[in-house]
């Protein structure tokens, strides 16, 4: 087991580990533990009890934070022509139109947060989902990341505002941030009750199977434990 430096025993210590917090509770106490010295982010990371291998027990979908993320989101819109101009007249950081924007990405270049495209160039785009595959960078028709010219600019504005994807990992886990450090509790809760709201519960599982595990952590801080039912109240 690694050895945990001074700074993490400390705040670890100040969290009672037989405990379930109340979600207001455990972001008090996430606040009141970060100690690295810049902006940590909080987040949330859940485990459902569903069983990721079924397709009708994936959970995945986005949300718009209220309060937003925190940081600049950077974003890359796949378009040519007229889609390319409404990219850049919306305020895209990047707009992948020709050659050597696709040979950049290809190359590994992907310093972007969002990648959005139009639906006439995913045949191009998915020639680079080895590279933005597993980054979580394809556009997709179900995370709303790929859409007609018009939608565009709503689409840059809510991911610069906040809007993220979250999708079930292959251990029926969630991890999704929702914010930082520098947030007031209150800011932070009401970005997770948007999340939770945006959760849809499969058919067939039961509210109360449906949340196993719930912690909030900021960046190498302790994890802090809530209450599930408390967690379910929420959405």
């Amino acid at each position: 087991m690694a050895k945990r430096g001074r700074n993490y025993l400390e705040a670890r210590e100040k969290v009672d580990r037989t405990k379930l917090y109340s979600p207001r509770e455990a972001l008090e106490l996430v606040k009141e533990t970060s100690f690295v010295e810049f902006d940590a982010s909080v987040d949330v990371h859940l485990r459902l009890g569903v069983d990721p291998r079924h397709a009708d027990q994936q959970v995945r979908g986005t949300v718009v934070l209220p309060n937003g993320l925190g940081k600049q989101v950077t974003v890359l819109v796949f378009a040519t022509g007229e889609a390319a101009r409404i990219a850049e007249e919306a305020g895209a950081d990047y707009v992948a139109s020709d050659d050597e924007m696709f040979e950049k990405i290809q190359g590994g270049w992907t310093e972007f947060d969002v990648a959005l495209a139009v639906p006439d160039m995913m045949g191009r785009v998915g020639r680079l989902g080895r590279i933005l595959g597993p980054r979580g960078l394809m556009p997709n028709p179900k995370a709303g990341t790929m859409a007609p010219a018009d939608e565009l600019p709503r689409l840059i504005e809510e991911s610069k505002a906040g809007r993220l994807e979250f999708r079930l990992d292959k251990t029926a886990n969630l991890h999704v941030p929702i914010g930082k450090v520098s947030f007031s509790a209150d800011d932070l809760l009401e970005n997770f009750k948007a999340l939770m709201g945006a959760i849809d519960r499969p058919a067939g599982i039961s509210a109360g199977q449906f949340i196993r595990r719930a912690t909030v952590t900021s960046t190498m801080g302790p994890g802090i434990k809530m209450d599930p039912f408390q967690v379910l109240e929420l959405i």
